[in-house]
């Protein structure tokens, strides 16, 4: 699943004249202030200026396009989408791009370019909601001067459309951190003016691009806040910062480990790979997409038929999987292939029981068969086997195109977990 990271730009330098929101505050020197609260509670001191800079509201929308968006084009967006639709997680035809661009103008309150090494803040005003979002975005500076988020972590676009599944580990645990920082910050240095300001804030907040979006989005949108916020306390709970420090010199792999903090430092993925097919499959068809699902969005995809609990439980005992799509533009046909090693045979039966309950309620009624368990519906055809502590899930436009991809793939695979 491709992850679309922020690339921001370079805009104006603030200045004193333009921050004057608040004749009692001055905002720059707020900000002096705040670096030195939020060291004191981080306990992460900076070692180099930090330029930074306040964006108004009317301005977001460009920007968003330019710096988020700018390196992202709609080619992707409508390829990644078609990726989403096969899984489950979208309608087909689902404009991606558009929503992003609507989604960050909404959501986003600032941010920090490690690239540039610069801090943006959006706000009409200097208060209690733009204080606290800088302080969060201000973790993130001194995380890039410690660790070197893009070259140290390789947490880049690049890092990302090579290593989704790391990325998205990676991303928790940068949030998390800012998060609980910020909380932190909040707690020890925010004053009544601030309660008042965000509560109001809050009040007239209406976030409907991120109400109306698909149910798959909301979750991960706030994955690396919420999951990486849980996975930070655990570490915190166990070594202080000094514990969170340490993950980012033995950084995350997985979002199995988010998930479940216990298993950090031991858990590591079981190595599984898929052939390309595409001489198999024949002329017209080209690789869309290959990569890990990884146990957040496996349990996103069983999420979006079956309850929430159970989706979970049979998602927990993932073990290392991998994907490979195909698409056929002449005939508007796509094909998708899933092979998952999970802990143990019962985790592998526990997602090959969660999964007949989804495919029922996505693809119908199941034909019997001996050997595996097949589904045909209006878009084609689906099969999941299991041997062992492995499933194959195939999903093809036709019986015989499914039948051409299970017949180039070795399963079960050979596994050193």
């Amino acid at each position: 699943m491709a992850i679309h990271t922020v690339e921001p730009s370079a805009v104006s330098t603030i200045t004193p004249e333009a921050l004057e929101t608040t004749p009692t505050v001055n905002p720059i020197l707020d900000m002096d202030r705040i670096h030195s609260q939020v060291s004191s509670v981080r306990g992460l001191y900076p070692s180099g200026p930090l330029d930074r800079e306040l964006l108004s509201p009317e301005s977001i929308r460009q920007r968003v396009i330019d710096d988020f968006l700018g390196d992202y084009t709609q080619e992707e967006a409508e390829d990644d989408a078609r990726v989403l639709a096969l899984f489950g997680l979208l309608e087909p035809g689902f404009h991606l791009w558009d929503f992003y661009a609507d989604l960050y103008e909404e959501q986003v309150a600032g941010y920090y370019d490690p690239e540039v090494q610069k801090m943006y803040v959006v706000g009409s005003g200097w208060g209690g909601s733009e204080r606290l979002t800088y302080a969060h975005e201000y973790v993130h500076a001194l995380q890039d001067q410690h660790y070197d988020l893009r070259d140290g972590l390789g947490y880049s676009e690049e890092g990302c459309k090579e290593d989704s599944e790391r990325c998205a580990a990676i991303s928790a645990l940068i949030e998390g951190d800012a998060s609980l920082a910020e909380g932190h910050w909040w707690r020890t240095y925010a004053t009544d003016q601030d309660l008042l300001d965000l509560s109001a804030d809050i009040a007239e907040y209406e976030p409907q691009v991120f109400d109306s979006a698909p149910a798959y989005l909301q979750a991960d949108f706030l994955f690396p806040y919420d999951e990486g916020l849980a996975f930070v306390q655990f570490l915190f709970r166990k070594g202080g910062w000094a514990a969170v420090d340490a993950a980012y010199l033995d950084p995350p792999t997985t979002t199995e480990v988010i998930l479940h903090p216990e298993r950090y430092g031991l858990a590591e993925p079981i190595p599984v790979s898929l052939p390309d097919l595409n001489e198999a499959l024949g002329e017209g068809w080209r690789a869309l997409d290959a990569a890990v699902l990884g146990e957040w969005f496996t349990r996103l995809v069983l999420d979006e038929h079956i309850p929430e609990r159970e989706a979970e439980q049979a998602a927990a005992g993932w073990g290392g999987d991998a994907y490979r799509v195909w698409i056929n533009d002449a005939e508007e046909e796509n094909a998708l292939v899933l092979l998952t090693a999970w802990d143990s045979a019962r985790d592998a039966f526990e997602f090959l029981e969660a999964f007949d309950e989804y495919a029922g309620s996505r693809f119908g009624e199941r034909k019997t068969e001996q050997t595996d368990r097949r589904w045909s519906w209006q878009r084609g055809a689906v099969r999941l086997e299991r041997s062992f502590d492995q499933t194959l899930w195939i999903l093809a436009p036709d019986a015989e195109t499914a039948d051409v991809l299970r017949s180039g793939i070795e399963f079960p695979i050979r596994t050193s977990g």
